[in-house]
């Protein structure tokens, strides 16, 4: 269920991009209160992204789940996101958005249906 899409103007290879999938898998999960095998992350790299006027590395992200958003699950997934791809991409807190989507079990679909 929940879900985490990233892009960012940053190439991300694949054993960068390994990494941040697991940790991003495991840090959703663990902040939102979710089973990993439901969490999906993408990445999307070398995305043309312009932020305050500069191509320095930036970043996008959108988490998308059927309960468990709030202020406070809000704020630490941001902080710890926005950590992870510090380390891993160089993009600075200060050049990453992210938008939370508390959805309805209908508004999300799963293996042929809806949740």
């Amino acid at each position: 269920m929940p879900t985490l899409n990233v892009s960012t103007n940053v190439p991300v290879d694949a054993v960068v991009a390994s990494d941040i999938l697991k940790d991003c898998t495991r840090i959703v999960a663990k902040i939102i209160g979710k089973p990993e095998s439901y969490v999906m992350i993408l990445i999307n790299g070398g995305v043309p992204i312009a932020f305050a006027g500069s191509e320095e590395p930036a970043a996008y992200g959108e988490v998308i789940s059927i309960g468990g958003l709030g202020p406070s699950v809000n704020a630490k997934l941001s902080s710890a996101l926005a950590e992870i791809l510090e380390a891993k991409l160089s993009v600075d807190s200060s050049r990453f958005y992210i938008k939370f989507y508390d959805v309805q079990r209908s508004f999300f679909g799963f293996n042929g249906s809806t949740f």
